[in-house]
């Protein structure tokens, strides 16, 4: 089966830094943070946490009636989803987009329902909740309400696998264009995990960060020598991908061209990264895509800003990039935008290809005292000018060891 071109040619996100791609993506380029310190928990518990909220109100966007089947990430799933089509001019097309897929990737589902049940089950000590609750703690709630919505019939998937969630469902809904399974999908991710249980629970692995003397904007510190762990967003982001014969055919325009797509595991442990399943992600996206690593002119890092984490894919990239790493322009935007967790990988493609398209490419904030082992280039402090740049790499590392690695091509630019 001959391989078909696949190009981006909508954005949509519910974010940190808002719903329009351009302005979310200025702020970050200008190193503006989202994160922030709230309180969080019942008054007998009450904590300060660190978190990256999005400004987000269905209200008005979405009718009452069918929003109490809809957790908070399908809401958001549901928005990014119509901001997407309207992005590629497809929002009227009733038939391009009845015939299309959705790939989504969601870890947690509704985390808000099941900690609303247990309080119901074992505080209020009832038997009897809301019958919406498993509806809504289904995990792939949010691409079955972005199928009914927006009348999408073509194949509805859901990837679970932690932060590699989303980065593994754009790669999916790709090889099925490519492959001549569909012409368009939308793919992305979505996650809403900032209810009171979901941070006590993280706060318990002891991967959240601590607020640094900076304030709260300063905390998510990747490759920093003083970084001390993650923040927890929440948000949505999808693309439109379409075959270039169902572009053309339309009339559409593209963002960026998607080259490629490698998925690999640690076989390792569940919690703890290890650069092999790293290396292989990489190499297979970038054998995917035909192109050699001396190619790649941007990367963004998986970066979650933990001290294990950071090296490892700090030392995964020199094994993969060897003498052109440092040439390499690293950008950790998880440190503006906290981590997103199964929309995490979404989200950075979609600030990738946003950088090939401006041929821009966002910092790594709060990077003051850099690490001396992740000694890379990682365009500290505001954005960077990149005029030349014609290929861009996104890394997503999962919990279990999951890793996926995404490869996009300027628009316009062969692939082949």
């Amino acid at each position: 089966m001959s391989r078909r071109r696949v190009f981006v040619t909508g954005l949509g996100m519910v974010s940190p830094h808002g719903e329009d791609p351009d302005a979310a993506f200025d702020r970050i380029v200008r190193g503006e943070s989202a994160i922030r310190k709230v309180r969080s928990g019942p008054p007998e518990m009450e904590a300060d946490v660190l978190l990256a909220a999005a400004d987000f109100d269905p209200d008005g966007v979405i009718p009452r009636g069918r929003r109490m089947f809809m957790a908070r990430a399908g809401e958001m799933a549901v928005v990014a989803a119509r901001h997407a089509l309207a992005s590629a001019g497809l929002a009227s097309q009733t038939a391009e987009v009845g015939a299309a897929g959705v790939y989504l990737g969601c870890g947690l589902g509704g985390a808000e329902t099941l900690e609303d049940a247990y309080r119901v089950y074992f505080v209020r000590k009832r038997r009897r909740g809301r019958p919406t609750t498993v509806p809504l703690v289904m995990g792939n709630g949010p691409a079955a309400h972005i199928s009914m919505e927006l009348g999408v019939h073509g194949p509805t998937v859901t990837y679970s696998i932690a932060c590699a969630s989303s980065a593994v469902a754009i790669g999916e809904g790709f090889r099925a264009l490519r492959d001549g399974y569909l012409d368009r999908a939308l793919a992305g991710g979505a996650e809403a995990q900032l209810n009171d249980g979901s941070l006590a629970a993280w706060e318990s692995l002891g991967a959240l960060a601590t607020e640094h003397r900076d304030g709260p904007e300063g905390s998510s510190r990747p490759f920093d020598a003083e970084r001390s762990g993650f923040v927890l967003g929440e948000g949505a982001a999808i693309l439109v991908l379409e075959t270039e014969e169902a572009m053309h055919a339309r009339g559409g325009r593209p963002y960026a061209e998607v080259l490629g797509y490698g998925a690999a595991s640690d076989a390792h442990s569940l919690t703890e990264p290890h650069p092999d399943g790293q290396i292989r992600a990489m190499r297979a996206a970038l054998a995917d895509a035909r192109l050699e690593p001396g190619a790649i002119g941007h990367v963004n890092a998986h970066a979650t800003g933990t001290l294990a984490g950071d090296r490892v894919e700090v030392m995964a990239l020199k094994e993969v990039f060897g003498a052109h790493a440092p040439a390499l322009a690293v950008s950790a935007t998880k440190s503006m935008h906290g981590h997103l967790v199964g929309a995490a990988g979404a989200l950075e493609a979609l600030l990738t290809v946003m950088a090939l398209s401006r041929r821009l490419v966002p910092p790594t904030a709060n990077l003051t005292h850099p690490d001396p082992a992740c000694d890379l280039d990682f365009v500290r402090g505001v954005g960077r000018d990149l005029p030349d740049l014609r290929y861009a790499l996104s890394n997503s590392f999962a919990f279990g060891g999951s890793n996926a690695a995404l490869v996009f091509g300027r628009a316009g630019d062969p692939g082949e």
